[in-house]
């Protein structure tokens, strides 16, 4: 019984896990495929970022793709700079659940 009570119940680490929803073109067609995507922490694994997921949201994840995105090197004023690596995952859910992402915790 408190196995299953620790589960649902967000924690910190589910609110680090989780930095923020990712909100472009591609993503708003990937939630007509019941998929939505999030920037996440660069040490979450898939497990970690399911089980924040499902606490944070009150959902069912079925499965969790990740990607890191590398920085681009940019200038500025002729210096050069790099931008940060960001790591994403995107989330499927289960039939017929959803999550409204501009509404926020």
């Amino acid at each position: 019984m408190a196995a299953a009570q620790a589960k649902s119940t967000a924690t910190i680490r589910h609110y680090d896990t989780i930095i923020a929803p990712v909100i472009t073109e591609k993503a708003t067609l990937l939630s007509e495929q019941n998929k939505v995507v999030f920037r996440v922490a660069d040490d979450a694994t898939k497990d970690e970022i399911a089980a924040a997921v499902e606490a944070l949201f009150k959902v069912k994840v079925t499965k969790v793709n990740t990607l890191v995105a590398k920085g681009k090197t940019k200038r500025f004023r002729g210096i050069k700079g790099r931008r940060n690596d960001v790591k994403k995952a995107v989330v499927t859910l289960a039939e017929g659940q959803s999550i409204d992402v501009t509404t926020g915790l």
